[in-house]
């Protein structure tokens, strides 16, 4: 997880990310951000997660940087992807120096670079622009003027997963930018808004995919959605409990029957990370890149 130093509302983004809020408060921003990010920080450490924690730098402005799932992924194999975005003040996020940092304790096989994509502006961001089932290597991905089919397949080739892509769109008909607000995969389910799903042969085929690899799948509404209820991560604390970890919002927007049904599953951890939401348009899952590298 990234420490915000100049966290506040990216104007680059805000055309094609629906979920920022042009009329979001913004004093005081940057402060309420850090409250809301160290407070998810201690109830994540709170609940037994090992939760590196790199502070961002003053230069160059990143207001984004407090999601680093869009840049980087890590992977058991000890492969890290790095990835193309479509805001320029975006690409400052990727720094060589937290990979070599995490050197210390996990094992680095390879790093992929599709950056080189941003000079076709074509753009794949990261575990935003795909939802992975690691367990069963499928890559679900919506597409979006972030998230290119062509890179889509580059990545499922070099990482040996399954694509799935399909179109989605809020109740406006707008395309939404990231497939993780729509879905979330868990070892065994699924929260997904099928809804923003138009295209019913898209629709069926996700279903299907869902349903062979075993999830249970818990539906939500669009409402719900815009709630961030799909920006979920499922993680394994030290002593190998599942928990799943969302916004105070989400947690909120969820009935009582969609909460049973995913704490069948681990224990739901949320925070409240409102101005975050708010002002950025991303999520407690967005906050999160999941170390999965082999520990040294």
């Amino acid at each position: 997880m990234i420490r915000p130093v100049n966290f506040g509302f990216n104007e680059e983004t805000a055309a094609s990310n629906a979920f920022q809020n042009a009329n979001a408060e913004k004093n005081g921003v940057q402060e309420k951000a850090l409250t809301e990010f160290n407070g998810m920080v201690n109830i994540l450490r709170h609940n037994g997660v090992n939760v590196t924690v790199i502070d961002d730098t003053p230069q160059p402005y990143t207001p984004d940087s407090i999601f680093p799932n869009n840049w980087v992924s890590f992977h058991n194999d000890g492969g890290v992807f790095l990835y193309p975005m479509q805001a320029e003040n975006r690409r400052l996020e990727r720094r060589e120096d937290i990979i070599t940092d995490l050197e210390d304790k996990f094992k680095v096989a390879h790093v992929i670079d599709l950056s080189r994509f941003e000079h076709e502006h074509r753009f794949l961001e990261g575990t935003g622009s795909m939802v992975l089932d690691r367990d069963n290597k499928i890559a679900y991905a919506c597409l979006s003027p972030r998230t290119d089919k062509e890179v889509l397949n580059y990545f499922c080739e070099q990482a040996g997963y399954q694509p799935i892509s399909f179109e989605a769109v809020d109740e406006k008909g707008k395309a939404i930018y990231h497939t993780n607000v729509l879905m979330c995969i868990g070892t065994e389910f699924a929260v997904i808004c099928l809804d923003s799903i138009p295209n019913p042969h898209e629709r069926i085929t996700v279903i299907d995919s869902l349903k062979s690899s075993h999830k249970e799948i818990i539906e939500i509404t669009f409402e719900q959605m815009n709630q961030f209820a799909g920006n979920m991560l499922e993680v394994k604390n030290k002593a190998g409990e599942t928990l799943i970890v969302m916004s105070q919002n989400a947690f909120s927007a969820l009935s009582e029957a969609q909460r049973s049904a995913l704490q069948q599953y681990g224990k739901l951890v949320y925070t409240d990370i409102n101005t975050i939401e708010t002002n950025g348009g991303g999520s407690a899952r967005c906050m999160m890149a999941e170390v999965h590298l082999p520990a040294i």
